[in-house]
C-alpha cells in the first residue's frame, strides 16, 4: 500500500477532521467540569491535538498537490488559506505570549503579568540568589499526567522539585487551584502547598534547608516591557442613571528611552500598537482609580489575518465560479420546477383573527374573573370604556430602566403585562389602561386574577381550583403572611439542573408577585429627573427616580411638585376625572423634557417605539409563518406524491405571500434598529428572529422554484420564531456593554447568525427527503423529486459553510481587534469550530464512493444540525463561559428534545430500507 496515497486520501481527511471535532468538543464538557487548565492540558494544548492538526495540515496540503488545485483559483485560494491560518497559529501558539498590565492612575508601569502560569523557583544562598521557572499546567483530571521532577543544581549543591498533587479552581468560584509540590535536599524533604491559578500571580511560600532559603510560586510570573506606560487619566461612562458602563477609556503617554514619548487614547475597540505588543481595554480597578490592559505580542498575526482574507476571498469568488460544485448544483436546480403549491391566501387574517379572539375571550372573562362584587364588574367596564385617552397620553412618559435606557412606558406596560399574564391584553384592555389601573386602584387589582400559575402543586398548595390558569395577588397571602415565602426559599436554593416544574412555577410566581407589587407602590415607574442645580452637576449621572423616591430625595419645590402631580394624577383616575388626569400629564411631559432635557429621546423616537410595540410584527408574523409553513409542507407533499397535479400559477401565488410576508418581517428588525440604535442580532430574542430571516431568505431568494424548499424555509423560520416568544427569552430592548459596540460585531454576527438559517433549512429538507425515502418503493417518480431536494439541501450547507466559516473568522478579527486574541477555546468558539468541521465533513463525503448518496447526504445534514443546537442553545444553558448563560448547573433537558431525537432516529431506520439510489447529480 502506497503510504502517500492513504495519508492524502478523502477518507484521512474526514478521520482527522472528526478527531478534530470530537476531541473539542468533548474539551468543553472537560472545561466545564474539571477546570480551563485540565481542558487545556489534556485537549488544546496536548501533543496529541496538535499532532493531529499538524497531520491535517499535511494532508490538506498533499491534497492540494494530487488533485492540482491551482488550476481552479477559487479551490486553490480558499484551501490554501486553512494552510496559512494553521502556520499563523502555530506560530501564534509557540511564538506569542499575553499578559496583564495594570496601572494605577498618574503612575507608570513597565511591567506586566503573563497569562500563562509558572512554577517559579527563588533559591537563596547566603548573598547568592538563584533563580529557575517552568511553564507548566496541569489537570485535575488523569492527575497521573501532572508528575514532574526537576533537579536544580546550584553552587555545587542541589535540590529537587517534584510533583505532589493538585486542586483546581472550579470556574466562577473565588478560589485559587492549589498545588502541592516536595522539594528535598542533602536527603530532607519538604511539602508546601502553592496557590495559583492561570492569569493570576500566585503566593510565594517559603521552605528552609539548613542555611539556605527555597521560595517557591505557582501562577502567572512578572514580565518585563522594553517601554513603560503612565496613566494620564482613566474615564468611564455610564448609561444615565445606571451603574452599567456604557464605555471606558485610557489616556496613556508611551516613555521609551531612545525615541520621544507620545499620547495614545485606549479605549474598546480601539488598539494601541508599539513595536510587536498591542494594548486593549480590558477591564478597570473597582474603585475606578486605575486601568486593567491585555497586552498580546503575536508575531503570527499577519500570517493569520492572511490566512483570513484569502479564505474569504476564496469562499466568495467560489460563488461565481462556474467549474464549482455550487454553479453545477444551482444549475441543476433551476433546470427543474418541482410541484407547485396550491390552495393560498387563508392565513392572511389569521394573525388579526387569533388577536381578535384573544380579546374578545378576554372581555368574556371578566364575569368569570371579577369574582367579589358587581362594583369590580362596574369598574371594570367603566374603566375600560373611558381610560383609552388618558392611558395613551400615561404610554407617552418616558422612563429609565435599571440598564439606563430611555424608553416609553409603553414598553415598560408591555414588559409588565406579558410578564404577569403571558398575553398583550388583559380584560379587554391594553397594556397601558392595565398598568395605569394597577397604579391607581391598587385595591381593586389586587383582588383580579391576572398572574399566571401553572402546575396543579402549586395551585393545591394556594387552595386554587385545578381548572384556574391565572390568580390574584391577593390570593397568595392570608393574615398577612406571604404563603409562598417558605417555598419559595426552599425551591430558590435547588440546583438548577435538578428543579422540576413545581420548584419552576414557585420562583416564577414569586417573581411575578414582586412585579405586580412594584406596580402597586409605583416603584418601576423612574419617570422623575432631578433638576440640576447648575450646569456641572451630574452627581447621581443623569438618574431618574420613582415617584416615592422622587418625593423623598428632592428638596422645596421640587419635591413639592412632584408630590402635587402624582397625588394629583392618581386621585384624578380615582375619581374618573379624565380631564383633570390629562392635565396633570401634560405637566409631568413638560417636567421630564425640562429637567431631563439632556437624555430624554426625540418625540419622534418615542411615537415610533409606541407604534412598534402597538404593530407586534414578530408575534403576528410567527403566527403567519406557522400557518403558511403547515399549508406549504402539506400541499408539497401531495403534489410529491401525486405526479399528474401540476399547478403552475399557484407557485407564483405562494411565493408572493411569502415574499410580502419576507418583507414585513425585513421591516420589523429594521424598525428594531431605529429604535435600539444597534444591529437586531444582539441577544438571544433578536438572534431568533434573525436566523429566521435568514432561513426565509434563503427560500426566497435561492430555492423559490421549489415548493419542499419554500416551505422549509418557512418551517424552519416558524420554529425559531416560535421559540423566541417562549416566556423564558426576554424580547425586551436593552443597552449594549461595551465590548459590543464594534462594526466587527455588526459584521461577525450577522453573517454567522445568518448560516443557522441555511443549516435549518438544510435539516429539514433532509428530513423531508427521508420521508420520501420512506415512501419511494414502486413510486419511481419520487426519486426525481429526491434528487432535486437533495441539490438544494447541499447548496444550502455549502453557503451555510461558506457563512459559517467566514463568520468566525471575522469574530477572531474582531476578539483580536478588541481585547487581543482571536481565539482563546471559549465553548461558544469553540462549538462554533466544532460546527464548521461537522460540516466540511457533510460536504466531503461524497467524495467517498460508499458515502456519496442522497440518502447518506439527508441523514447527515439532519444529524449535523445538533452541532448547531449544541452551539446555539447548548452552550448558553449548559456550558460556563464568556458567550454563556450557565453558571455551571444546567437546566434540565426539556422532554421535547427526546421526542425529536426518537422521531429523527426512527425516520433515519425507516428510510434506511430503501436507500439505494444513484447519485443526484
Amino acid at each position: 500500500m502506497n503510504f502517500s496515497n492513504v495519508l492524502f486520501s478523502f477518507k484521512t481527511t474526514l478521520i482527522l477532521l472528526a478527531i478534530l471535532a470530537i476531541g473539542a468538543g468533548y474539551a468543553t464538557f472537560i472545561e466545564n467540569d474539571f477546570g480551563t487548565s485540565t481542558a487545556r492540558v489534556l485537549v488544546y494544548n496536548n501533543l496529541w491535538y496538535e499532532t493531529i492538526l499538524v497531520l491535517t495540515t499535511i494532508n490538506l496540503t498533499g491534497i492540494i498537490f494530487k488533485f492540482k488545485m491551482w488550476k481552479n483559483k477559487p479551490r486553490f485560494i480558499f484551501h490554501t488559506s486553512f494552510v496559512i491560518i494553521l502556520i499563523g497559529a502555530g506560530i501564534t501558539r509557540y511564538a506569542g505570549y499575553e499578559g496583564i498590565m495594570q496601572i494605577p492612575e498618574g503612575k507608570i508601569v513597565n511591567q506586566m503579568l503573563s497569562l500563562e502560569p509558572y512554577l517559579q523557583v527563588t533559591i537563596k544562598d547566603g548573598d547568592k540568589v538563584y533563580y529557575q521557572e517552568y511553564q507548566k499546567e496541569f489537570t485535575s483530571l488523569f492527575k497521573s499526567m501532572n508528575n514532574f521532577s526537576h533537579d536544580i543544581v546550584f553552587d555545587n549543591k542541589k535540590i529537587n522539585i517534584h510533583y505532589k498533587d493538585f486542586m483546581f479552581a472550579k470556574k466562577g468560584s473565588a478560589k485559587m487551584g492549589l498545588l502541592t509540590v516536595e522539594a528535598t535536599m542533602d536527603g530532607k524533604s519538604e511539602q508546601i502547598k502553592l496557590p495559583g491559578l492561570r492569569g493570576q500571580q500566585g503566593i510565594s511560600r517559603e521552605l528552609a534547608f539548613d542555611n539556605v532559603t527555597v521560595m517557591l510560586e505557582y501562577g502567572s510570573k512578572i514580565v518585563d516591557l522594553p517601554f513603560s506606560i503612565k496613566l494620564n487619566d482613566f474615564q468611564l461612562d455610564r448609561y444615565p442613571g445606571s451603574m452599567s458602563p456604557s464605555s471606558y477609556a485610557s489616556e496613556v503617554t508611551v516613555i521609551k528611552e531612545d525615541k520621544e514619548s507620545y499620547n495614545y487614547r485606549i479605549f474598546m475597540n480601539r488598539t494601541m500598537h508599539e513595536g510587536n505588543f498591542l494594548f486593549f481595554q480590558s477591564s478597570y480597578f473597582p474603585d475606578e482609580t486605575g486601568t486593567v490592559l491585555s497586552v498580546n505580542n503575536d508575531p503570527g498575526k499577519w500570517p493569520t489575518y492572511l490566512g483570513y482574507f484569502l479564505l474569504t476571498l476564496g469562499l466568495l469568488l467560489n460563488f461565481f465560479d462556474k467549474k464549482s460544485r455550487f454553479w453545477k448544483l444551482t444549475k441543476f436546480v433551476s433546470s427543474r420546477n418541482i410541484a407547485s403549491l396550491a390552495i393560498a391566501c387563508t392565513f392572511l387574517f389569521s394573525a388579526n383573527l387569533l388577536q381578535a379572539n384573544e380579546e374578545a375571550a378576554n372581555s368574556s372573562n371578566i364575569n368569570e374573573t371579577a369574582q367579589k362584587s358587581t362594583q369590580i364588574l362596574d369598574y371594570l367596564n367603566k374603566f375600560k370604556d373611558e381610560s383609552k385617552a388618558t392611558s395613551e397620553d400615561f404610554a407617552k412618559l418616558v422612563t429609565q430602566s435599571t440598564g439606563g435606557r430611555m424608553k416609553p412606558l409603553s414598553s415598560l406596560d408591555l414588559e409588565i403585562v406579558q410578564k404577569l399574564s403571558g398575553k398583550a391584553t388583559l380584560f379587554g384592555m391594553n397594556p397601558d389602561q392595565v398598568v395605569l389601573g394597577m397604579l391607581t386602584r391598587p385595591d381593586i387589582w389586587s383582588d383580579l386574577k391576572v398572574i399566571k400559575i401553572k402546575t396543579p402543586k402549586l395551585k393545591k398548595f394556594l387552595g386554587v381550583d385545578e381548572n384556574e390558569k391565572y390568580i390574584a395577588f391577593s390570593e397568595v397571602f392570608k393574615d398577612g403572611k406571604y404563603l409562598l415565602a417558605g417555598e419559595a426559599e426552599v425551591a430558590l436554593q435547588v440546583k438548577p439542573m435538578d428543579r422540576g416544574t413545581y420548584e419552576k412555577d414557585i420562583i416564577q410566581l414569586d417573581e411575578r408577585l414582586n412585579i405586580i407589587y412594584s406596580v402597586f407602590n409605583g416603584s418601576l415607574f423612574n419617570i422623575y429627573p432631578r433638576v440640576k442645580e447648575n450646569a456641572a452637576d451630574n452627581k447621581d449621572n443623569n438618574k431618574w427616580y420613582n415617584p416615592l423616591d422622587a418625593m423623598q430625595i428632592f428638596k422645596g419645590q421640587n419635591q413639592a411638585a412632584v408630590e402635587s402631580m402624582t397625588r394629583g394624577f392618581i386621585n384624578s383616575i380615582v375619581d374618573y376625572n379624565w380631564t383633570e388626569a390629562n392635565k396633570y400629564l401634560s405637566m409631568m411631559t413638560i417636567y421630564q423634557e425640562k429637567a431631563g432635557s439632556e437624555i430624554i429621546p426625540s418625540e419622534t423616537k418615542i411615537h415610533n417605539e409606541i407604534l412598534f410595540n402597538k404593530l407586534d410584527i414578530f408575534f403576528k408574523v410567527t403566527l403567519a409563518y406557522l400557518l403558511l409553513g403547515l399549508v406549504m409542507l402539506i400541499v408539497a407533499f401531495i403534489v410529491v406524491f401525486n405526479p399528474k397535479i401540476k399547478p403552475k400559477k399557484t407557485t407564483t401565488i405562494f411565493f408572493t405571500i411569502l415574499a410580502l410576508l419576507f418583507a414585513v418581517h425585513t421591516f420589523g428588525m429594521g424598525f428594531r434598529w431605529f429604535i435600539s440604535g444597534h444591529a437586531p442580532w444582539s441577544d438571544t430574542y433578536e438572534s431568533l428572529l434573525y436566523i429566521s430571516w435568514s432561513a426565509v431568505f434563503a427560500g426566497v431568494i435561492f430555492f423559490r422554484k421549489s415548493l419542499l424548499a419554500l416551505s422549509a424555509a418557512v418551517i424552519v423560520a416558524a420554529i425559531f420564531m416560535f421559540t423566541a416568544h417562549l416566556t423564558g427569552i426576554d424580547p425586551q430592548i436593552t443597552n449594549l456593554v461595551p465590548v459590543l459596540k464594534s462594526y466587527w460585531l455588526t459584521i461577525h454576527v450577522s453573517i454567522l447568525t445568518a448560516s443557522y438559517g441555511f443549516f435549518g433549512l438544510a435539516a429539514i429538507l433532509g428530513f423531508m427527503t427521508l420521508i420520501m425515502f420512506i415512501f419511494r418503493k414502486d413510486r419511481p417518480h419520487i426519486d426525481e423529486t429526491i434528487k432535486t431536494v437533495v441539490a438544494i439541501t447541499e447548496i444550502s450547507l455549502i453557503i451555510g459553510l461558506s457563512a459559517v466559516t467566514i463568520g468566525n473568522f471575522l469574530g477572531g478579527v474582531w476578539a483580536n481587534e478588541s481585547w487581543g486574541r482571536y481565539w482563546g477555546w471559549d465553548p461558544k468558539e469553540t462549538w462554533a469550530y466544532v460546527s464548521i468541521v461537522v460540516y466540511a465533513i457533510v460536504l466531503h463525503l461524497r467524495f467517498v464512493k460508499a458515502l456519496s448518496t442522497p440518502f447518506v447526504l439527508a441523514t447527515a445534514s439532519v444529524l449535523a444540525f445538533s452541532s448547531i443546537l449544541m452551539t446555539y442553545f447548548g452552550v448558553n444553558f449548559y456550558l460556563s463561559g464568556m458567550h454563556s448563560y450557565a453558571t455551571g448547573d444546567p437546566v434540565p433537558i426539556p422532554m421535547w428534545v427526546y421526542y425529536v431525537v426518537t422521531l429523527v432516529v426512527i425516520t433515519i431506520v425507516l428510510a434506511f430500507r430503501n436507500r439505494n439510489m444513484k447519485d443526484a447529480i
